[in-house]
């Protein structure tokens, strides 16, 4: 077992600002995917927060979250302070929540480095997934450099972006640490499968560590623009301005860019550490057949369901709610108190198209 040396000088930062849409109608705007128990007993945010507690200590961790989510998650999470949980009051993209976590951990420690790090991941493994991230961390304090972490693909997935690994540049703990060549979009088939055979290609997680100096020096350098308004929060807060007034008046002008466009596309100083856990991101309902046991047709249940002449299905039922499966095949079937779906699993992806509807509908704006 790993025996984490917490670091006073190490942060982490969760990104949970999402609306995982694809899993209505369980998520919602006010309580979407990482407040909800999607694969376990406990809220997606609350695994990630227990998966990294040993790491750093329990003021040293901040999540980033929007304005709506924030009362929620200090009341679903007592053990965090009203000053850990920051709500953006709009949403601007990666690189507004990555510049933010950067001010924020630059006014605590300037000499510090941080993770950053998002919320609704599934990793059963937490004791190597920690390994992990404290070789991450010391690969960011020994060298100037940029660092994620890569996931060692198990199929040609055309769903994630990935990693093309270089050479091997240092060690840590007698593992290797990879400059990076470049960052690919999602790839089509053919290209995955040729990225699965070569070895070289890695998952693109959106996990980031870095020293704040260097991150800094990064904005400043690819992303002048949403620097100076950094600029502006970082001298508020200098000056004793709170950063919910900070926030209000800053935030909705910062530039809406992704930080792996902004940044570590353009950047040249970049390094991956490999994974050696297990890692989902589960972005639609068929991901949880992957953590629930079938029956022996197939078919996966949350909640008290019944089948009947019924196979390959994915049931999700709210608590005291009993739902009868009857007769069909390769559906997904989630009932809340206030709304049910039915979905064939082929069409997973265009959940979001009826949340869109919905929200272009008054009655049914509440559903959203």
């Amino acid at each position: 077992m790993l025996v984490a040396i917490i670091m006073n000088n190490r942060f982490i930062i969760i990104m949970a600002g999402g609306r995982g849409e694809r899993f209505w109608p369980k998520s919602r705007l006010a309580r979407p995917k990482h407040l909800q128990p999607i694969v376990g007993d406990q809220t997606m945010l609350a695994q990630t927060v227990e998966r990294v507690a040993a790491l750093v200590p329990p003021q040293n961790l901040i999540v980033i979250t929007n304005s709506l989510q924030r009362d929620i998650i200090l009341q679903d999470m007592p053990q965090l302070s009203p000053d850990q949980v920051v709500g953006e009051p709009v949403g601007r993209d990666t690189a507004a929540a990555v510049g933010l976590a950067t001010v924020l951990v630059q006014a605590k420690d300037p000499d510090a480095t941080f993770a950053i790090l998002p919320a609704d991941h599934v990793i059963h493994d937490g004791e190597s997934y920690r390994k992990v991230l404290d070789r991450a961390f010391t690969a960011a304090e020994e060298k100037q450099t940029l660092v994620t972490i890569g996931i060692k693909p198990t199929d040609p997935a055309t769903g994630y972006g990935y990693i093309h690994a270089g050479q091997v540049s240092s060690e840590v703990n007698g593992a290797p640490v990879y400059e990076v060549k470049r960052f690919v979009e999602k790839p089509v088939l053919e290209t995955a499968k040729a990225y699965l055979e070569s070895g070289e290609y890695f998952w693109n997680a959106g996990m980031f560590i870095w020293k704040v100096s260097t991150i800094d020096k990064a904005l400043q350098l690819h992303t002048p623009v949403l620097y100076e308004g950094l600029r502006k929060i970082s001298h508020g807060l200098q000056a004793g301005e709170s950063v919910e007034s900070l926030m209000e008046e800053v935030y909705p002008s910062l530039e809406k860019i992704s930080v792996d466009f902004a940044i570590m596309e353009r950047a040249s100083n970049v390094s991956m550490v490999e994974s050696d856990f297990d890692w989902d991101d589960v972005g639609a309902w068929p991901a949880i057949e992957r953590h629930y046991p079938k029956d022996a047709v197939g078919n996966v249940s949350k909640g008290t369901v019944l089948f009947e002449q019924s196979a390959n299905n994915i049931v999700v039922t709210s608590k005291g709610h009993l739902t009868a499966v009857v007769g069909v095949e390769d559906l997904i079937i989630v009932h809340t108190a206030d709304a049910t779906l039915v979905c064939h699993k082929d069409k997973a992806q265009e959940i979001k198209a009826v949340v869109k509807r919905l929200g272009e509908k008054e009655e049914f704006k509440h559903l959203v």
